[in-house]
This record gives structure tokens, C-alpha cells and sequence, in this order.
């Protein structure tokens, strides 16, 4: 009589067939190797570009963006910052963003952080208040060139009456991984 038809007749031979298959498939989960997940729009990068107020009572002429993005490879996070410079004022917007990527080259993201205005008629306000950042990045192929394009929304972005100040940017970036 064979070890298996043992295993067959009994309770206990059937708990120990399915223990070593368990333990089998365990290990061979432990030991087989995992598939890469792709990373859309991959690497850091700095950019310069323009902006432009586009709803409050904020500055609606045009003006620059300095940009940077640096990518967390772990997780699908990045650390974003944005310097904006207009004749009505200035802002940096540092964020926190959730990366989503939409094909090899091509990102989506959702930032939120704050606004920091200096000056009496930035495009994201005159108060320090919270801001979202959705977004979008490109990564050009075979190339080191990112085209972003984003828009940040200000709460509660004014001193007198609050209200929401929304501006627009979009640029090119110089990608380093």
C-alpha cells in the first residue's frame, strides 16, 4: 500500500496532503519571480513655463511657473513644488501628489498642499490657504523633455471675503531619474 492511498483512507492524511500543497504553492509564490509594474512619465524633473490667473480676484495678466517634481520610486507619490512670478505678485505652492499614470508616458496627478502668495494680487491669492493641484505630464520618448500642464485651486485665498483663486500653468521640464 502506497504512502498516498494512506493519506486517502484517513482525516489526518487528507490535513497533511493539503498542508503540503499549501506549503508548496507558498513557496513557489515566495520563489517565482514578481512582474515589473510600469511607471508612467518616470523620473524627476525641473521645468519653467507660464502661468496665468484664472478665477478671483488675483492677477489674470500672464507670467512664469518654475516647476519641480521629484518622483518617490516606492509609491506612486511625488513631492511637487511651483514658483509662480507675475507683475502682480509671486507664490510658491509646495504639494504632495498622487500619481496615476495613463500609458508609458503619460501621467495624471491629483497634488494638495498649500499656497504661499507674496504680494497683494498673486494669481493664487493674497493668504496663505490650502490648494489643490490636479495635473498632467508627458514624458517626450527617447528624450529627457517633459511637458507639464496644471492648475491650482486656492480656498479660501483672500484676506477680505475669502473666496477661491484659481490659476493655470504649463511648461517644459529637463527629466533626471
Amino acid at each position: 500500500m502506497g504512502i498516498s492511498r494512506i493519506m486517502d483512507q484517513s482525516p489526518k492524511g487528507w490535513i497533511i496532503k493539503s498542508l503540503t500543497l499549501i506549503m508548496t504553492g507558498l513557496a513557489g509564490g515566495i520563489a517565482a519571480p514578481q512582474p515589473v509594474l510600469a511607471q508612467a512619465a518616470y523620473g524627476s524633473y525641473v521645468g519653467v513655463g507660464g502661468t496665468v490667473g484664472a478665477l478671483g480676484r488675483g492677477d489674470r495678466t500672464g507670467g512664469v511657473v518654475i516647476s519641480g517634481r521629484y518622483r518617490i520610486l516606492e509609491a506612486p507619490v511625488s513631492l511637487r513644488a511651483q514658483g509662480l512670478v507675475t507683475n502682480g505678485g509671486i507664490a510658491v505652492i509646495p504639494t504632495v501628489s498622487y500619481d496615476v499614470p495613463l500609458n508609458w508616458q503619460t501621467e495624471a496627478y491629483l497634488g494638495a498642499g498649500i499656497s504661499i502668495p507674496g504680494g497683494n494680487n498673486s494669481p493664487v491669492g493674497d493668504k496663505v490657504s490650502f490648494a489643490l493641484q490636479p495635473g498632467v505630464d508627458y514624458a517626450i520618448p527617447d528624450s529627457n523633455t517633459v511637458i507639464f500642464g496644471n492648475a491650482v485651486i486656492a480656498f479660501d485665498a483672500y484676506r477680505n471675503g475669502g473666496g477661491t483663486a484659481v490659476s493655470v500653468q504649463g511648461g517644459v521640464g529637463f527629466q533626471f531619474r
